[in-house]
């Protein structure tokens, strides 16, 4: 089992920057991939960024330039720099776990509010 647990959210003006944090623990050495996704009223869950165990990344088309996720291997968390924010960036986030082998299981946090005003 892996348990992930965010920290970071809050409310921040437009043009603003956030960090979220994501901390997993249990069988860490099983996740391959981690990520963040978020689900904005009345919409639903999408990715916004994803890092493998070996440093690739992959990032939403309306999140590029804008956000970075970044990986430390070492202490089991993923990190993501939220900067020139958007009010289309309110939601709630949501850190991902995927273990791929030997079968494909997904872990996920409880979410943490992004509140961005206008």
């Amino acid at each position: 089992q892996v348990q992930v647990v965010e920290s970071g959210g809050g409310l921040v003006q437009a043009g603003g920057s956030l960090r979220l944090s994501c901390a997993a623990s249990g069988r860490t050495f099983s996740i391959d991939v981690m990520g963040w996704y978020r689900r904005a009223p009345g919409k639903q869950r999408e990715l916004v960024a994803a890092v493998s165990r070996s440093g690739t990344t992959t990032y939403a088309n309306t999140v590029k330039g804008r956000f970075t996720i970044s990986r430390d291997n070492a202490n089991n968390t993923v990190y993501l720099q939220m900067n020139s924010l958007k009010p289309d960036d309110t939601a709630v986030y949501y850190c991902n776990a995927a273990v791929l082998v030997p079968r494909s299981r997904d872990y996920w946090g409880r979410g943490t509010q992004v509140t961005v005003s206008s």
